[in-house]
C-alpha cells in the first residue's frame, strides 16, 4: 500500500531501468491517478497525528516493498496496492476512518513482503493494529492459491473472528472491492467463481451484519457476472424508464413533503430510490412476472431528525400521515421499531396505493436508524450509547451459534445462506422473556433455544393459552409455555420437524448419547445370559452371529436387544450353534476365498499381500480413519464384519489390540509403487508452541509454499501463553510429510509437531 505522490514516483522511475521496469508492471497510468486519489481520500480523514507519524511509516514500507520489486500483481491481475486502498477508503466509510484498522489493511503486504515484521509493527503502532494485521494475513493465506476459498475454511475463519466485526468488514469490503476490479478482467470463469461465491459467503454475512449498501451493491455486481444478459436487458429496461419513473415519485412524494411541512416539531427530509437490479430480477422470478409488470420498483424512504426519546412516537406520527393521505396494504406493514432485527435494523415499513393505482413502498426511520440500515451495527460506533454494546454482542452472539451449529451438520453453501437469510421472529415466556428465532421455527426448536435439557424432554406447549403439539409453527409474538414430561426422549423424527441448526444439533448429539447407552445396555444384557450358561462372549463369535441374523453393525444389533425386540432364548441357541466343533467355520479361508490378491515371491517362501493402488478391482478396502495412513507408512489389512478390509499403519493404536484378538483376519500389505507422487491423502497434525503474535501465519506460510500439499482447516486455541491446535493437510506421502513437520518444528515459537 505504497502511499507516494506522483511526483515522488516519477523520479523513481528515472532511477534505474530494472526499478522502471519493476514499477511500471505495478502501476499504469490510469492506476497512478487512482493512487493519488486513493492516498488524498485517506490524508483527508484519518487524524492528523496518524498522518505525522504512522503513515510516514506505511509510505517508506511500501515504497520500499515496490523499488525493491517484492509486490507483484494478484492470481487475477490485481495491483494489491490498490486492492487495500480501496478496501481501505471503503471501510472508513463504513464506521470511519480509524487509523488502527487503515494501518492494518496498508501494511499487510509490506509484513508478507519482509520489508518488515509483527513485531517492528507492534513497537511502532501498538497490540491493537498487530492483533488486526494478523488476522488479515490469515485471509490473504487462505487467498494465496486461489481466488475462492471453501466454505469449511471460511466459516473457521469467521469463528475466530467474531470478537472483532472490523476484521469481518475487511473481508466483505474486500471482496467487494474484488467484484468492482472484475469489471475489466477479460477472465470470464474467474468471474463467475468470485460472483459466486459472494453470493454464497459474503452477501449473506453481509446481510446479518445489517450492511445493507455493501450487500445491495455486491448483488448487483454478482449478477452481472453470472447472468450477464439479464443484469444487462434489466439495466437496459430501467434505463428507459428512468425519466417516468422520477416523475412518478417528485408526484407522490410532493403531497406528502406539503402535508409533513405542516408539522413544525418534525424535521425530515424524503429521497425516493429504484430498487436494485438484483431485487427486481428476484421479484420477477418469485412473482413470475416480466418486468413490465413489477410496479414497485422504487421505495420512498422518510428519514426524520429526531431526537432519541421521540423517535418512535415521530416515526408513528408519519405513518398516520401517509396512511390518510394514501390507502395502506395491511398485510404489508413491517414494524421493526418496537422490536428491531437482530442485526440493529431499525424502521417502520409500510406499502401504500399510490396515484395511477400502483403500490408504493414507504419506510420511515430516524437519522441514526438510517445510518445504521445503511452501515450495519457498525453505526452504533458512531452514536455510543445507543444499545451499541447489547446489539454488537446479541450479533455477534448469533453468528457464532450460527457457524458452530453450521460446523456440526456438516453444512454446504446453501445451508449457510439460508441459515444467515432467514427472516426472524419474536417469542415470548409466560415471564416476558424474549426469543428471537427464525421464520417457520417449532415449538421443539423454541424449547431447545431455551435449553438443551428443556428441548429433549419437551411433549408440547401452550401457546397463548392452546395446547399444541411440538411441530406446530410458531408465529411473531407468540407466547409459549413448553410442556415436557420426564419419560419423553428425543426420537429420530424430531429431525423432520425442528428446522433450526441449533435444535438440529442437539437432538443429533442426544440420539447419539441415548444410541450408546442402548448398545451398552444391550451388550451386558448379552453377557449376562451367556455368563448364566457359563459362556464367555467371544467377538469373532458375534460378528459371525450378526451376520446371520442380519445385522451389519454389532450397535444396531445392541439397541434391539435393549429394545426387547429379539428374542434371547434365540440368540442363545444361535451363539450354541455357531460354538459347536461340527459347525465352526474357519473364517480366515472363508475371507480368503472371496478376495484375490497379488503374490509376493519374497526370497525361497510366498505370501499373499494385498497390495493398495487407486486402481484396485475385487477388492472392498478402505483406509481406516483411526490411524489415517498414507501412502510410504508401513500397513496391513484387517477383514471387517462387514466383508471389506480396513487398512491400518503398523504402529496404529489399535494395531496391538486387532492383531493379538483377530489373528487370522490380519492380511499383509503394502503400497503400490505406483501410487507414490499420484494421490493425496488426508493427515492430521498436532501443533504446540507458544503464543506469539504471527506464529500462525508463518506456519501457514511454510505450508503454502509447499508443493503436493493442500491444507484444508486449521483450528488453534490459546492457554496463557501457549497454544495448542491441529492442523488438517492433504499429502502425496509420508516423505513429504516428514519433510514438511522438520520445516514446521522450525518455525520460531513451535515447540511440538505430531501426527495425530
Amino acid at each position: 500500500m505504497p502511499i507516494i505522490k506522483i511526483e515522488k514516483l516519477t523520479s523513481q522511475l528515472k532511477t534505474t531501468r530494472r526499478n522502471t521496469m519493476k514499477e511500471i508492471l505495478l502501476f499504469d497510468n490510469t492506476e497512478k491517478r487512482c493512487l493519488l486519489e486513493l492516498t488524498r481520500t485517506l490524508e483527508k480523514n484519518i487524524e492528523h497525528d496518524f498522518i505525522n507519524k504512522g503513515y510516514k511509516f506505511i509510505k517508506e514500507k511500501n515504497t520500499t516493498a515496490i523499488r525493491e520489486g517484492k509486490i507483484s500483481r494478484d492470481s487475477l491481475g490485481f495491483n494489491p496496492i490498490l486492492t487495500d486502498l480501496h478496501t481501505a477508503c471503503l471501510v472508513g466509510q463504513e464506521i470511519g476512518f480509524q487509523s488502527e484498522i487503515i494501518a492494518s489493511i496498508l501494511l499487510n503486504r509490506c509484513v508478507e513482503a519482509g520489508v518488515t515484521d509483527i513485531d517492528e509493527v507492534k513497537g511502532f503502532f501498538g497490540e491493537g493494529v498487530t492483533k488486526i494485521l494478523s488476522n488479515i494475513m490469515q485471509i490473504n493465506a487462505l487467498y494465496a492459491k486461489s481466488p475462492t476459498i471453501e466454505t469449511e475454511n471460511f466459516r473457521k475463519l469467521l469463528l475466530s473472528f467474531t470478537n472483532d466485526m472490523r476484521v469481518i468488514l475487511i473481508m466483505i469490503a474486500g471482496r467487494l472491492v474484488m467484484l468492482r476490479g472484475l469489471f475489466n478482467s477479460t477472465d470470464t470463469d474467474s468471474r463467475k467463481l468470485v460472483a459466486r461465491e459472494a453470493s454464497q459467503l459474503y452477501i449473506p454475512l453481509a446481510h446479518k451484519l445489517g450492511f445493507y449498501k455493501l450487500k445491495s451493491e455486491m448483488e448487483d455486481l454478482a449478477l452481472r457476472y453470472t447472468e450477464s444478459e439479464i443484469y444487462a436487458e434489466l439495466s437496459r429496461k430501467l434505463e428507459e424508464t428512468a425519466a417516468s419513473r422520477e416523475d412518478y415519485i417528485a408526484s407522490f412524494i410532493k403531497p406528502v413533503e406539503r402535508k409533513l411541512k405542516t408539522l413544525p416539531h418534525i424535521r425530515f427530509r424524503i429521497k425516493g430510490r429504484t430498487k436494485s437490479i438484483n431485487s427486481i430480477w428476484q421479484k420477477m422470478k418469485k412473482q413470475q412476472r416480466p418486468f413490465e409488470q413489477i410496479y414497485d420498483l422504487f421505495a420512498i424512504r422518510i428519514i426524520i431528525d429526531s431526537e432519541l426519546q421521540n423517535e418512535k412516537s415521530e416515526c408513528w406520527q408519519v405513518y398516520s400521515i401517509i396512511a390518510d393521505m394514501y390507502t395502506p396494504n395491511p398485510h404489508r406493514l413491517r414494524d421493526w421499531l418496537s422490536v428491531p432485527k437482530s442485526n440493529g435494523y431499525e424502521s417502520l415499513h409500510t406499502t401504500v396505493m399510490g396515484p395511477e393505482g400502483r403500490w408504493v413502498e414507504v419506510q420511515i426511520r430516524t437519522e441514526r436508524m438510517d445510518a445504521v440500515a445503511e452501515h450495519g451495527l457498525a453505526a452504533h460506533w458512531r452514536y455510543k450509547g445507543v444499545k451499541s454494546e447489547q446489539g454488537l454482542d446479541n450479533l455477534l452472539a448469533s453468528i457464532r451459534d450460527t457457524l458452530e451449529n453450521l460446523g456440526e451438520e456438516k453444512a454446504t453453501d446453501s445451508k449457510f445462506k439460508m441459515e444467515l437469510y432467514k427472516d426472524e421472529m419474536f417469542i415470548f415466556t409466560p415471564k416476558g422473556d424474549l426469543y428471537r428465532l427464525a421464520k417457520g421455527a417449532t415449538i421443539l426448536d423454541f424449547a431447545f433455544a431455551i435449553h438443551t435439557g428443556l428441548g429433549c424432554k419437551c411433549t408440547g406447549a401452550l401457546v397463548n393459552g392452546r395446547n399444541v403439539p411440538i411441530r406446530h409453527v410458531l408465529n411473531n409474538g407468540d407466547q409459549v409455555e413448553i410442556i415436557t414430561s420426564n419419560s419423553q426422549t428425543p426420537k429420530q423424527a424430531w429431525l423432520k420437524i425442528a428446522t433450526t441448526g441449533r435444535a438440529r444439533t442437539k437432538i443429533r448429539q442426544s440420539l447419539k448419547e441415548i444410541s450408546a447407552r442402548q448398545a451398552d445396555m444391550g451388550r451386558e444384557a448379552i453377557v449376562r445370559k451367556l455368563k448364566n450358561h457359563k459362556i464367555e462372549l467371544e467377538e469373532g463369535v458375534m460378528d459371525h452371529l450378526i451376520h446371520k441374523m442380519g445385522f451389519k453393525r454389532l450397535t444396531d444389533f445392541y439397541q434391539k436387544v435393549a429394545d426387547g425386540a429379539i428374542d434371547m432364548a434365540d440368540v442363545l441357541k444361535l451363539y450354541q450353534t455357531i460354538l459347536s466343533p461340527e459347525n465352526n467355520i474357519d473364517e480366515q479361508s472363508r475371507k480368503a476365498e472371496t478376495y484375490t490378491f497379488n503374490n509376493e515371491r519374497e526370497g525361497k517362501g510366498s505370501s499373499d499381500v494385498l497390495v493398495i493402488e487407486r486402481n484396485l478391482k475385487g477388492v472392498d478396502y478402505k483406509l481406516s480413519k483411526c490411524c489415517a495412513p498414507i501412502f510410504g507408512d508401513d500397513i496391513f489389512g484387517f477383514v471387517t464384519i462387514n466383508g471389506g478390509i480396513s487398512i491400518h499403519r503398523k504402529d496404529c493404536c489399535n494395531a496391538k489390540q486387532l492383531q493379538e484378538r483377530y489373528p487370522y483376519r490380519i492380511i499383509e500389505a503394502r503400497w503400490s509403487e505406483m501410487e507414490g507422487g499420484t494421490a493425496l491423502f488426508p493427515v492430521t497434525l498436532r501443533i504446540v508452541g507458544h503464543d506469539d503474535i504471527g506464529i500462525v501465519t508463518n506456519i501457514t506460510s511454510v505450508i503454502s509454499q509447499e508443493k503436493d500439499v493442500i491444507m484444508r482447516g486449521i483450528n488453534i486455541e490459546s492457554h496463557d501463553t501457549l497454544f495448542s491446535g491441529t492442523l488438517s493437510l492433504m499429502i502425496n506421502g509420508n516423505i513429504k510429510l516428514n519433510k514438511l513437520m522438520a520445516k514446521i518444528e522450525g518455525v520460531k515459537g513451535v515447540k511440538q509437531v505430531k501426527r495425530v
